[in-house]
């Protein structure tokens, strides 16, 4: 990514995508290019949160909703320290934030980390795109980014692909650190960080949990240092084929059937511990509004998603593997991707999707209350 200004705004922008197909706008945010694999977010709100979500590294979000940043941006509701997405892209950005929280505008802080957008071009049209042709490489320019569309689709197509990419290190907090149990600590859990959300130690520390957060590249050594009651792996970007340190460690932690939960990227790390495979989605989900039936309850969920990748399980039978047997708990009604994993014979399980959503919805947030459980039962 290249910054030549900072919050110009009205200076004039182009999205063009790898097959070729551009949308012309407006700047938004900082000015210059950007690169990164082009999807979209059906959030109606909660666009704070997607910002500064880890795992939308490398990735830039297209907004389905038309109308954003009406309520600015505050200092409380981050997910993390910094924006992690690429770019971004909204058809009619707001052009006065109305909230009390509010402490600035979206395009200023955009502006201010470097983030390069583009405003006023046909979102619609764009997701539509996506949803035939799939997820791919985009590029926004800006400014004087802008070049013959020829010179600027060379530089899209040069950019790295989504398949094969090891980003979780890239996001992952270098030194570990601690989030107290909020009153009475009942337990302690080590969190390995693939690019974790702040809320998610939070919902923990709500149940009496101590959180001691590790880095991506921790060992199965240190996971144990700190003689945990149970294990959660993260959300986190990139191609969980990649993934061969965090699977290593889980299979140890499986292998010593400790109380495990994983979300997200933690689900694909479970599914590839198990021996299932993993595979990239056309343009996989990410919202706050898809539909997960729990079918070990027959409950629908309205969940939040991030996720462009998959885990390869059969959905009709329970499967034997090397940690017992294990079946497929979560399911999205939309399409039939596996969005839950759950061993049978000792206490782990994992979901695709967010129960930590802090823009909502909370409808899975009784998962923490799950792993938990599991921790109980394993003192017991």
């Amino acid at each position: 990514m290249t910054i030549s200004t900072r919050g110009a705004g009205k200076a004039p922008a182009v999205l063009v995508l790898e097959d070729g197909r551009s949308f012309r706008g407006r700047a938004y945010g900082a000015v210059g290019e950007t690169f990164g694999e082009a999807v979209f977010s059906t959030g109606m709100t909660g666009y704070q949160e997607t910002l500064t979500d880890p795992s939308y590294h490398r990735q830039v979000v297209v907004m389905t909703a038309p109308h954003v940043g009406n309520t600015g941006v505050n200092d409380e509701d981050s997910e993390s320290k910094r924006i992690w997405v690429s770019g971004y892209v909204v058809r009619d950005p707001a052009r006065v934030p109305s909230n009390w929280r509010s402490r600035r505008t979206l395009d200023e802080e955009l502006a201010s980390q470097g983030v390069v957008g583009i405003s006023g071009i046909d979102t619609r049209a764009l997701t539509r795109h996506l949803r035939e042709r799939g997820a791919m490489r985009v590029g926004i320019f800006s400014g004087n980014a802008i070049q013959d569309e020829g010179i600027l689709l060379a530089k899209v197509r040069q950019a790295p692909e989504m398949s094969g990419a090891d980003l979780a290190a890239e996001v992952a907090t270098k030194e570990a650190y601690v989030v107290p149990a909020v009153g009475t600590k009942k337990f302690t859990v080590a969190a390995i960080d693939l690019g974790i959300k702040g809320m998610t130690p939070h919902r923990m520390a709500e149940r009496g949990i101590e959180v001691h957060v590790l880095p991506a590249t921790a060992t199965l050594d240190e996971v144990y240092a700190v003689r945990p009651d149970g294990v959660f792996f993260s959300n986190g970007p990139g191609d969980p084929s990649t993934a061969d340190h965090p699977v290593s460690v889980m299979r140890g932690v499986l292998e010593r059937k400790t109380p495990l939960f994983g979300i997200c990227f933690g689900n694909q790390i479970l599914g590839r511990s198990l021996g299932f495979g993993t595979y990239k989605l056309k343009y996989g989900h990410r919202g706050i509004n898809q539909p997960v039936q729990d079918r070990t309850t027959g409950k629908v969920e309205v969940t939040a998603h991030n996720h462009g990748f998959a885990v390869d399980a059969p959905l009709d039978k329970v499967s034997d593997t090397e940690f017992g047997r294990a079946e497929v708990s979560h399911v999205c009604l939309n399409d039939q991707v596996v969005e839950g994993l759950q061993l049978l014979d000792q206490p782990a399980f994992s979901v695709q999707y967010h129960p930590e959503a802090a823009a909502g919805p909370h409808d899975a947030a009784y998962l923490f209350d799950r792993f938990v459980t599991l921790m109980e039962g394993q003192r017991a």
